[in-house]
């Protein structure tokens, strides 16, 4: 018998350890390549793994709800004797050693971003190298490249990637490849209802009093996946970034205006926009004219990296905690395109299937509290960012106008920012571009 050994990899987030979520195969199984193994939590999403190998399942190197270290063995396979032609990995799970030039490959997602600050302040090792036995004979045709989420995404819509051409890096098959195959090529993403968690964990759910009075006295909830990755990040960011903080009320009346105009047109039925859209835009189009506002602090390097694109963190709420995926490239984007984005991101991050790729290399975040029925707040700054934006919600309010005081809408907006290199005086300006944004955005979103 010939074993091959599948580690677990590094999924592109600087990932220290996963959770067991759902194993999808079991001892004596015969699986294919690309076939999905297991669902993982990490500290950021749910991810699901695919098969390096072909071959049968010897052992399972855990069980559901362990916690599996970086590098340590997932599952065992036979790849010789009555299973199918057992080939080289997609991805082989054998990195090269320090100092011959190579990156890691992620399975299913390719290079990790070795550059990112925040990468490398959380890259932690399990182990320095991992060598694995394995018996390479001719391989059969490569099946075609995509991540999991996509993957399931294709199959759950009965879409064939062997047929697709990957508009991806090195020719990743992406979501929208999947919607062009499905809607036609000049298809936009569509909007997906939102998931309304019904086993939303029991320190966020709403309580029913006297079901919660006559239970046990205290509640003890695991410290791990999100919630684990939240506290560690707040901690650091709090202890080691001197925060300052700014904000500004705005008369947002126009914004609510356009927003209602725009919901009246056709060709924008079933788009979901919100006033959040509209804050996006305009701290978006803030960067564009004061680029210092979408820096970070490298203190590592003694140097201050100033971004060219907006890679905009939207802190999403959801059945696993509060997790901020990021739309990259979002000052390119137009009105119709950032709603998308918004949607879309959100969507993904609370139906768990947001991807680790998802989760990295922001550059700008804004927290949305409207919702909840909040008039502000002043955040704590995600690592590796230089400023976070608040919304609060937009609600009616007595405002001087021409010297009458008269009811329009009102929207606070708060910005915390890290003073090490963003002083008060560029966050105050950025704050009023911001303002003077939603106080009358239809000609900016026009020329934009």
């Amino acid at each position: 018998m010939s074993e091959a050994v599948f580690h677990l990899p590094d999924v592109g987030e600087g990932l220290v350890e996963a959770e067991i979520v759902t194993w999808k195969v079991a001892v004596g199984d015969v699986v294919a390549l690309n076939q999905p193994l297991i669902d993982i939590e990490t500290a950021k999403a749910t991810v699901e793994l695919p098969s390096p190998y072909a071959g049968t399942v010897v052992a399972l190197h855990g069980e559901v709800g362990d916690i599996i270290l970086v590098d340590a063995p997932l599952i065992t396979f036979d790849v010789t004797g009555g299973a199918p032609s057992p080939v080289a990995p997609a991805t082989p799970p054998v990195e090269a050693p320090v100092g011959e030039g190579r990156q890691a490959v992620l399975i299913g997602y390719g290079v990790a971003d070795e550059d990112a600050p925040v990468t490398r302040q959380r890259r932690r090792r399990a182990s320095a190298e991992v060598v694995a036995t394995t018996t390479v004979v001719a391989p059969r045709a490569m099946a075609p490249r995509s991540t999991p989420p996509v993957r399931l995404y294709a199959k759950q819509h009965g879409v064939d990637l062997g047929g697709l051409h990957g508009s991806g890096r090195d020719g990743l098959i992406t979501r929208s490849d999947v919607e062009r195959a499905l809607h036609g090529p000049d298809v936009t993403l569509p909007v997906i209802s939102p998931s309304v968690g019904a086993d939303r964990p029991s320190h966020f759910a709403g309580r029913d009093i006297e079901a919660w009075s006559s239970g046990p006295l205290e509640e003890r909830i695991p410290v791990r996946g999100v919630l684990r990755s939240m506290a560690e990040a707040m901690t650091t960011s709090a202890f080691s970034v001197p925060r300052a903080a700014a904000w500004v009320r705005v008369d947002a009346t126009r914004t609510v205006e356009l927003l209602d105009s725009l919901r009246r047109q056709e060709r924008l039925a079933g788009l979901r926009l919100s006033p959040l859209t509209i804050v996006a835009m305009a701290l978006c189009d803030a960067a564009r004219h004061y680029p210092g506002i979408n820096s970070c602090f490298d203190a590592d390097a003694a140097e201050v990296v100033v971004r060219r694109r907006v890679n905009l963190g939207i802190a999403a709420n959801t059945d696993r905690g509060l997790v901020v995926p990021s739309i990259k490239g979002a000052d390119t984007l137009d009105l119709v395109s950032m709603t998308s984005a918004i949607n879309s991101l959100v969507d993904t991050a609370r139906a768990g299937t947001a991807t680790p790729a998802d989760m990295i290399g922001t550059t700008l975040t804004i927290t949305n509290v409207g919702p909840f029925g909040v008039d502000g707040a002043v955040p704590i700054l995600p690592p590796g960012t230089g400023a976070i934006v608040c919304v609060g919600q937009v609600a009616k309010s007595p405002w001087v106008v021409d010297d009458q005081v008269v009811v329009r809408h009102v929207v606070e907006l708060s910005m915390a920012f890290d003073h090490r290199h963003i002083d008060g005086a560029l966050a105050s300006t950025v704050l009023r571009h911001m303002a003077d944004y939603l106080h009358d955005p239809a000609p900016r979103i026009i020329a934009g």
